[in-house]
């Protein structure tokens, strides 16, 4: 419906009343006799919903495939209406789809999507469906388990440098694709609040403008585990990592460093500390200026070029990591102050 402007009238001599649009009132089921829900909202104004009819309907789209469409493509574009918030997607296909490649657009929805799963397939279509609700998982319960596992990754990708065990690395590597799950769910939520205020507090946010700030701390973790899994990637092409990394000792003083910074990230956004939030960031900048200080002395040493090459670049992630923290302290502190009008 396009925006209209309606006169405010009055009835019985102290009453204001305006009209619905027909379309609009049509279009929910309304009718005469009905009642809709009046809800002001924190910027004074006035959300109308029915009362007693509460649409049931599922969001759906069918995708129809090109022919000969390799299965990454499709991938990417159910992933495309997965994130815009589509309950239910059928891909069809005319040509019809193969053993092999129906197989490995199942395996990669679960592995990728979480609550997605396929209800229904033939040799031309598949049906998904999301069969997880908002209530379920809430945004800063998803975050929490990203944390999680991203501080998981963090610690098992030093030890893997400390002891030289690459079974850790190689599992660093693996836990990437969980992240990249909540990631996905988290962007789906975010884009649902926007897209529907009464969304919001369902999924754990407390005003609607904070979900630029969500978004940008929920890409900050999705990179932080990024460079975790590239640390352990730059671990596995190193011969002997755990004798060159004690060379440097100061590694592991950088990497403390940088788990300190997201620990307190996540810490003050939790918490909403602001003074936490900024002595996060100022130990972030001395990350940063660690890892150029050990940065050089690699450069400077007499390892082989591969391995200053490996080394550094994980030194690189290390400082990114810390980075990353630093930029969801700054947006806490955004997301802490008040906007114009709203109550304490």
């Amino acid at each position: 419906m396009s925006e209209e402007k309606r006169r405010i009238q009055m009835t019985g001599g102290s009453t204001l009343i305006v009209s619905l649009p027909i379309a609009w009132a049509r279009d929910m089921g309304i009718s005469q006799g009905d009642k809709v829900k009046l809800t002001q909202r924190k910027d004074k104004s006035i959300l109308i919903s029915p009362e007693s009819k509460e649409r049931n309907d599922t969001p759906k789209v069918t995708i129809q495939l090109i022919p000969n469409e390799p299965p990454e493509n499709i991938v990417r574009s159910l992933i495309a209406h997965y994130l815009v918030g589509y309950d239910v997607i059928t891909l069809a296909s005319q040509k019809g789809f193969s053993t092999e490649d129906r197989k490995w657009i199942k395996d990669t929805i679960r592995l990728s999507l979480i609550g997605m799963e396929v209800v229904e397939e033939s040799s031309d279509y598949l049906i998904l469906q999301s069969l997880l609700n908002y209530t379920e998982l809430t945004l800063p319960n998803a975050i929490q388990r990203m944390s999680k596992i991203i501080r998981s990754m963090q610690k098992d990708v030093i030890s893997a440098m400390k002891e030289g065990n690459r079974d850790y690395a190689r599992d660093v590597i693996q836990r990437d694709n969980e992240v990249d799950r909540f990631y996905l769910l988290t962007v789906r939520q975010i884009k649902s609040a926007i897209r529907d205020e009464t969304l919001t507090k369902k999924i754990g946010i407390e005003h609607q403008r904070d979900c630029i700030g969500y978004r940008l701390i929920v890409k900050s973790l999705e990179r932080i585990a990024d460079h975790a899994e590239k640390i352990a990637v730059n671990i596995l092409q190193i011969e002997d990592i755990e004798q060159a990394s004690k060379t440097f000792p100061k590694i592991f003083e950088l990497s403390n460093l940088s788990q300190k910074v997201f620990d307190q990230s996540i810490e003050c956004l939790t918490k909403r500390d602001n003074k936490l939030a900024n002595q996060t960031i100022s130990d972030a900048k001395k990350a940063v200026n660690m890892e150029g200080e050990i940065i050089e002395i690699v450069l400077n040493s007499e390892l082989d070029m591969m391995e200053k090459t490996c080394i550094r670049s994980a030194l690189e992630s290390i400082g990114r990591i810390a980075e990353y923290g630093a930029d969801i302290a700054e947006v806490t502190i955004n997301m802490s102050v008040k906007g114009p009008g709203e109550e304490d």
